[in-house]
Parts: C-alpha cells; structure tokens; sequence
C-alpha cells in the first residue's frame, strides 16, 4: 500500500499504533505488524489511535474464541461453506466506494453447519474484501437476506455473534446492514439483537422490503434475485477469490495464535524456594541486597501500554497522574448509552492458580464514586479491601464512597448502598453493606474491610495484624461465595476481590503479594517472593511502592512461619 495515500496525520498515527502494537509483538516473541494491516484498523477506526489498538485485541481475541485461526480455505470443510454461496463479496461498490457482502440466510441449515465453520468464512470473505484499500477507506455494506428462509435457517447465537463481530472487532467501517425479506417471526429475535447494538449502529441497521432495496442502493450493485441487473454466480466468483490465495500466509494468524490466558501467572516456578533458602537468602543479602534486588525490579519496564489511561477523557479519573492502568488488564466497565468512556483505574490481578483473584484499583475520587459501585456490581464482587484511611497525616487519600454510620444509606449512579452492621476490631473494621441496583431491583450484600495500622509510604510493625486480617478477608470470602450457592459458576474461590489504598499499587500490591506466597507455601511449601511480585507488576503496573514494602513481604512470612511453628525461632 503506498504511504503517500494517506494524509500526514493518519501516517503519524500509523507510526503511534505500529509503536504501541509492536511492543507488545516483541514481549511475546512474534513478528511484528505490518504498515498494511495497522492501515486496515486504524482505517475502521478513523485513526483514532486508542480505538484502533482495542480493535485489534478485540479481533485478535475473538478469532482465537470462535477459532479462527489458521485457516485452510482448500480443506473441508471451510472450502464447502465458501463455495455453498452462503456468503460473498459482491464484484462491484456502491456509488460511494463501498464493498457490498451478501449472506443468504436459506442456505444455512444449522443441523448440517457448525457455527465456527459459517464464522470462518464469514472471515476469510471479509478480510477478503478488506484488503482493498478503497474498501479501507469507503467501507461495507452488508445485506442480510432472509428471503425464502423459514425459522429452521435461523440461529439466534449465530446472528448475535455476527453482529458483534460486525460491531466491535472486524477491521472495517460498517456503513449499513440492510435486513431483506424478513419474515414476520423474525420481529422478535430483531428486538433482541437490536438491544445488543449501541444507538449509533442501531440507526445503520435497517429492515428493508425487497421492493424497497432499490432505494438503498442501484440496481446495478444488486443481484438480479434482489430486483438489481448483477448476473450472481456465488460458486464461480468464491472459487476465483479461493485460487487467488494459494498458498497466501494469513499475517495476522501468528498474532491471533497467542493464546488468551485462562490460566493464573502465579504457580510455582523452578526459582521457588523454601523456608529454609528464604532464610539464608535474607541473612545472605541482608536488608541492603533485598533493597537493591527491589531496584532492578523497579526499573524493569512494564510490558503494555497506557493508551486508555493517558486519554485527555480519561485522565480526570485518575487520581494520580503517574499511577495507570495496563490496556491489557485494565477493568472495563459494561456499556451504557451515552457514555463516552468505560474506564477506570482498575486493574485485574491474579492469585495463586486463581485468574482474576483482585481487582486492584485507587481510592475512589468523588467524581468515580458511581463508577467504581458499577464496577462492584458487574464484577459480582463479595468483598472488598480497604488498606487506608481516608485521610492521612492531613492529607485526603480516599473518598468517603460508602456510608460509614450504621443504618446510613447513599445512592451512588444506579446502585443504592446500605450500611448494614459495623464491626470494629482491635486493627480493621468489618462492616456489611447491602447492595441496591436501583435499574433491575435486585440486591446483594457486600463485605467492607477496611484494615487500620498501615502507616502511609511505610509498612506495619508487625505482620501479625495483616496476616491476621488477610485471613479474616479470605474467611468472609469463602463464606460469601458459598452463601452465593448456584449463581456464582465461575473460578470455586469466587469472584475477584477488589484491594485498594490510595494509589493502588503500594498497600495493595504488598497485601496480594504475601496472599500469593502464602497461598503457595501453603499448597506446595516454596514461594518467590521476586517472581511474585515481577509477575504481579506485569498486571498492576508499579505494584508495591517502596523497598521498605518489597522487605516487608520476605520479613512478614518470615515472622509467619515463625509463629505457625514452620521456623523455630532460632533459625
């Protein structure tokens, strides 16, 4: 593709999406993007940086879900399904420029036809067409023609995963949908797919009468079957894009294969130690080399980008500007009409062999109250983890987000919270707050722990009150997710556990350090303290704060396992 057909601006934007997207090539050892592909995503994104990157994870992504991957449009049976006629890219545009894709919704017979055999070749057709960089830029049309089908054609899941591909994670700019020829009973699996789409896309879908397709586009961009004057031989027409690509490499396929991670990053490693070693480790190096063994940490860089976080939209929500969230692992809050952004400074963490343990994330600022309720609920969080106070040595470090008098309430965006009952404990107040969603009226109870002797930028005296109050946490945690019975089908530990301080990272990142290591010690009896917490700041970016923090952690499980008779006292 030549350069010179782009503006100045979209090839500085190229450049900035090339940067950012070959970092992340280059930490998991492929080749790096093409100019020609990034040009295909910023194109459908109108090279808006930040939406192209989310694009391409999200195609990525969802090839590897629908398996999509490493294609052989020669083999069955992809090479049946493409030359079935089902699916094309018409051999002419629309007056604008625009590729024109037809699906015929009475050949697909759902008992003889896999989903993931009609989705691969709706891709391979697609990327087809998105080669071209008139269709690049002009964008496509897609007509689903439902003519002559009956319900037996029609599979709902397959609709809706069409749709949301179409939507959010193929690299074109989606002109229009034009429903032809639909049937009376089809009103209400519309209904419902039209609910998936935000309002801008739902105004480009459009049921359309087969007399008034013509309306839409000319006759000669229409097949002879939908009113128009295009002679339409689908099996020849496939067959030619099919010998076209023989032996074509996919240059995406190495990028899609990186497997979504369904596992925790924390099991046990070769570098695990035991207590024993962790001793000698720590009477070898002494405060100084644990310190030092901090620095080389500290600088290592954390491997993502900050696209979403850095935002001019985005930054008010931050209440640190040198403390964001990882694209990569960023929590993302569900969609809501008309809103511009779903972002938050959370960050999902993993535990020990368990993905999604935390969500680690700042205090809350006033103006993310709503936010970060919103996050609880749609996360289905039981517990949360409060390591600060919200003021300290005079200076704020947390809103006051939840009503702290018993008996009090507040309402924060759509969720209603009630203070329920408050116990105070010698180092942590426990208090149980039921949770309100004011839109579908359901309701949940909620744990608060809010631990009290941590001193800021320092670390507590003794680790016998955090250990102790790590284990009330999980206690309540175990407790909640079996109250919550049949309705929780995911990971057996729960849902995350959302941990925060003021920033995040500090408090936060040292209290899911030492559950991860203990959690570990517990199960095989060796922990890594340093690959704990390089693999945690791979998620929580900057994750523990200080080097006082990182020898805490070796000083605390010391004095643990000390205490639980594992070391005696002496050693």
């Amino acid at each position: 593709m030549m350069a010179d057909r782009l503006s100045a601006e979209e090839e500085q934007a190229t450049k900035q999406f090339l940067e950012e997207i070959n970092k992340w090539t280059s930490q998991h050892g492929v080749s790096p993007l093409s100019w020609d592909v990034a040009v295909k995503f910023l194109m459908a994104r109108k090279f808006d940086v930040l939406r192209a990157i989310e694009l391409f994870h999200s195609y990525r992504e969802t090839r590897l879900r629908e398996g999509i991957v490493k294609l052989q449009p020669h083999k069955e049976p992809l090479r049946s399904e493409l030359l079935s006629g089902k699916f094309t890219v018409l051999g002419v545009r629309d007056p604008s420029g625009a590729s024109i894709a037809l699906y015929t919704a009475k050949l697909h017979h759902p008992s003889k036809t896999g989903n993931h055999v009609v989705l691969q070749a709706l891709f391979y057709l697609l990327d087809r067409a998105v080669e071209s960089f008139e269709t690049q830029r002009n964008g496509l049309v897609f007509i689903y023609d439902m003519a002559g089908s009956n319900y037996t054609n029609f599979e709902l899941d397959l609709s809706k995963k069409i749709l949301n591909l179409l939507k959010g994670a193929f690299p074109a700019r989606l002109k229009k949908v034009l429903i032809v020829g639909a049937p009376v009973w089809f009103r209400v699996p519309y209904n419902l797919l039209s609910l998936l789409l935000k309002e801008k896309l739902r105004e480009r879908v459009q049921m359309v009468k087969m007399a008034d397709l013509r309306q839409h586009l000319p006759r000669d961009c229409l097949p002879e079957h939908l009113g128009g004057c295009l002679p339409l031989d689908v099996h020849n027409w496939n067959l030619q894009l099919l010998s076209e690509q023989n032996g074509r490499v996919d240059p995406v396929d190495e990028l899609v294969g990186i497997p979504l991670e369904n596992t925790s990053i924390h099991t046990p490693g070769a570098e695990a130690m035991s207590l024993a070693e962790l001793m000698a480790h720590l009477n070898r190096a002494q405060r100084s080399g644990i310190y030092l063994e901090y620095e080389e940490l500290r600088r290592e860089q954390p491997p993502g980008t900050f696209t979403c976080a850095l935002a001019a939209h985005n930054q008010e929500r931050n209440r640190y500007g040198d403390v964001l969230c990882l694209d990569q692992t960023r929590v993302r809050l569900k969609a809501r009409r008309n809103e511009r952004s779903d972002y938050i400074n959370a960050s999902f963490m993993d535990g020990y062999k368990q993905k999604n343990a935390y969500i680690g994330t700042q205090g809350p600022l006033e103006k993310t109250y709503g936010d970060f309720w919103r996050m609880v609920w749609e996360q289905n969080v039981l517990v949360i983890v409060m390591t600060t106070r919200t003021d300290e040595g005079g200076r704020r470090k947390c809103g006051q987000y939840w009503p702290q008098e018993e008996g009090g309430q507040e309402v924060y965006g759509y969720i209603a919270v009630v203070n329920h009952r408050v116990d105070n404990h010698a180092h942590y107040n426990q208090t149980t707050l039921e949770l309100h969603n004011t839109e579908t009226f359901e309701q949940r109870q909620v744990t608060h722990f809010q631990f009290l002797s941590w001193p800021d930028y320092g670390v507590p005296s003794s680790a016998v009150s955090l250990i102790d109050f790590l284990g009330a946490v999980k206690h309540q945690q175990q407790w909640a997710v079996q109250a919550f019975g049949t309705q929780w089908r995911g990971h057996p530990l729960g849902p995350p556990m959302v941990v925060h301080c003021s920033a995040g990272i500090g408090r936060t990142g040292t209290f899911c350090a030492l559950d991860i290591c203990l959690s570990q010690l517990q199960d095989v009896g060796t922990l890594n303290i340093c690959q704990t917490v390089r693999r945690m700041r791979s998620q929580r970016a900057f994750s523990i704060q200080t080097p006082e923090q990182y020898y805490f952690c070796h000083a605390a499980i010391l004095e643990h396992a000390q205490r639980q008779g594992l070391l005696s006292a002496n050693q």
